[in-house]
């Protein structure tokens, strides 16, 4: 697959890897062994899912193909299969980073690209 996939985080791990040159993973990635990603089909669910009502995030668009055979798409949600990359992630494979503020709603605005 060759789609460009996601990462929501909170902004400071963001700094963290950018000083460092590469993302290592949140908590809940360390607590898995891989580091989560989603697709852009799947990225409102794992928002309202595992970020509900936080502020401070940032979604990061990620090139899956200098990621190479560390990325692995896996069963998960009812089935689906979802990004999970078992390396750390280089910054460089980042395409673009966009805020993802919330809506008057609560929910997370996603920028139009992502549909």
């Amino acid at each position: 697959m060759s789609e460009t996939i996601y990462k929501i985080l909170p902004r400071p791990l963001w700094e963290k890897a950018k000083a460092e040159g590469t993302f290592d993973g949140a908590p809940v990635d360390h607590a898995d062994g891989y580091i989560h990603f989603s697709t852009a089909s799947q990225l409102r669910e794992t928002a309202a899912k595992h970020f509900a009502g936080e502020t401070d995030l940032l979604l990061l668009a990620v090139d899956p193909a200098p990621l190479g055979a560390a990325l692995k798409y896996e069963p998960s949600r009812g089935g689906a299969l979802f990004p999970h990359l078992y390396a750390s992630l280089p910054v460089a494979a980042v395409a673009w980073i966009a805020d993802l503020p919330l809506g008057p709603d609560g929910r997370h605005l996603f920028p139009a690209s992502i549909g």
